[in-house]
């Protein structure tokens, strides 16, 4: 097998990794985050200044709305049904919380040279450091390489970190999304080093893995089209009724069942929608959850939220929209699944 390492440093990466396939497996694109000499530095960038770049980060605006979502579409399944058995969070037999501890915030720097945020969600893995989002929330498509400084916030609210930050490693897509802008597999796992905190006076602590410190989500794939879902994410748009716009910096809930779908503005027609009040900036990323349960606050990924759309004008009545997961995802997710990390603080 021939790989080909491109150069990493924080805030300036050049090309990927690209792993040749087993027989059958999907290509899969692997793109440096931040080496382990470089990680700290990453965290002292979101960390410092009492976590001000986490404050004054905004919602990520890219390919964030479509105008037409069409019904119908060639996604399905391509194999037998598959699934990840999720990780109970700490604490998780309270059921003193209705939302998922594995859900948060993905961190970063885009083209603009400002701080951005998408939605991720913490998954279940052998090393228990994993996390899902949008893949155009890790690979930068306006400048073709992965996105600068990149970090997952569990639990995140107003720019805190009470569950640690975790700095990505290194992010696997799909060779399809990143060399041909095939949204039909827009997604993304990231590798995260052990979470960190920071005190008052900056200094770090490292606060462990992140599937031991908040669980991680179960993964599913070739399931049924038509599949209840529950969907959780940090939109900034509107509310449903009006009343109050969404701010961003709580993780809100919406259930709906998936249909088949297709967008031609972005040339995808194998993609999963979901009536949803989730509109705008913030949604990207966001996990739908099959079999989702609120004691346990676990469930099974089945899809992720790539974009949205208002399909006739009326709030109530908004879409988002998803690849949908099949064999071909499971394969990136195995790819993934098999990197350990550690710790980016000495020993």
């Amino acid at each position: 097998m021939k790989t080909t390492l491109g150069v990493s440093a924080v805030g300036s990466l050049v090309s990927g990794l690209v792993a040749a396939p087993a027989a059958g497996a999907p290509s899969t694109e692997i793109y440096p985050l931040a080496s382990a000499a470089t990680a700290a530095e990453v965290a002292a960038f979101w960390l410092g200044d009492g976590g001000a770049n986490l404050t004054n980060a905004t919602p990520y605006d890219v390919q964030t709305v479509v105008e037409k979502v069409f019904p119908g579409g060639g996604g399905g399944p391509d194999a037998k049904p598959g699934m990840v058995e999720p990780l109970l969070p700490p604490g998780s037999a309270t059921g003193n919380d209705k939302v998922p501890a594995a859900s948060g915030k993905v961190f970063f720097v885009g083209a603009d040279g400002r701080p951005h945020w998408c939605t991720g969600t913490s998954v279940q893995s052998p090393y228990r450091n994993l996390v899902a989002t949008a893949g155009h929330c890790a690979y930068d498509t306006q400048r073709l390489t992965a996105l600068d400084k990149w970090v997952f916030v569990p639990g995140s609210s107003a720019g805190t970190a009470p569950a640690g930050l975790y700095v990505g490693k290194q992010a696997f897509t799909h060779y399809d999304f990143t060399m041909y802008d095939d949204y039909d597999r827009d997604y993304s796992f990231i590798n995260v080093y052990n979470g960190v905190t920071a005190s008052p006076a900056g200094e770090l602590t490292d606060s462990g893995r992140l599937g031991d410190n908040v669980g991680g989500q179960g993964l599913a794939w070739n399931q049924p089209l038509d599949s209840s879902t529950d969907v959780f994410g940090y939109p900034a748009g509107p509310n449903p009724d009006g009343t109050r716009p969404y701010t961003g910096e709580t993780l809100e809930t919406s259930k709906g069942r998936t249909t088949a779908a297709k967008v031609p503005s972005l040339g995808a027609e194998e993609l999963v929608a979901v009536d949803s009040p989730f509109t705008g900036e913030g949604s990207l990323g966001s996990s739908w959850l099959l079999r989702y349960d609120k004691s346990s606050r676990v469930g099974y990924l089945n899809a992720l939220t790539i974009s949205v759309a208002d399909t006739d004008g009326d709030l109530r009545h908004d879409k988002s929209f998803s690849p949908y997961f099949d064999g071909e995802l499971s394969g990136i997710y195995d790819a993934a699944a098999t990197q350990w990390t550690g710790s980016i603080l000495p020993a």
